[in-house]
């Protein structure tokens, strides 16, 4: 029999809802949801290709590292560059402690304020830079809710490598 290598990932969205600043503060969201998957994109495939052999390209890290969510549906596919809505489209930079390792496991965190993305919440990226201009590892689509004026929402991305 012949044996034959395998790489892969299992990814996990958290996103936290908080009805205003201050349930935020306190760290009382009024919903939790949870979901798995997404799509890495071929430009976010070789920009870790080009970091493993120090080739030129932005990391993933804190200092240029964005989520990015939109309101587009359109089915994910691996030659896109990025969220796909044309105007409802918003990038969040890392929250200071992130991106953080345990394990095989890199999870990534932003924060949506009251005044950031308040649309229907339909897709998902991580992305090296503050646009899609960078380079995006991922996309995810998922129906996640509309965020209302005035909510803080934070989305959690948690990338486990086997």
């Amino acid at each position: 029999m012949q044996q034959q290598d395998f790489a892969g990932h299992k990814t996990v969205w958290k996103i936290c809802r908080y009805a205003n600043d201050e349930a935020f503060k306190r760290g009382e969201p009024y919903d939790i949801s949870e979901f798995e998957g997404n799509l890495l994109l071929n430009e976010g495939i070789t920009a870790l290709q080009n970091l493993l052999i120090g080739a030129a390209d932005a990391s993933f890290g804190n200092a240029n590292t964005y989520i990015g969510v939109g309101d587009s549906s359109a089915t994910t596919a691996a030659s896109q560059t990025g969220l796909q809505a044309v105007t409802n489209k918003a990038y969040e930079a890392m929250e200071a402690t992130y991106p953080q390792i345990s394990s095989q496991t890199t999870t990534w965190r932003a924060i949506f304020e009251s005044a950031d993305a308040n649309y229907a919440w339909r897709e998902f990226t991580i992305v090296n830079a503050s646009t899609d201009a960078g380079d995006n590892l991922n996309r995810k689509v998922s129906a996640q809710g509309t965020k209302a004026s005035g909510q803080t929402w934070t989305v959690d991305v948690s990338l486990t490598w086997s």
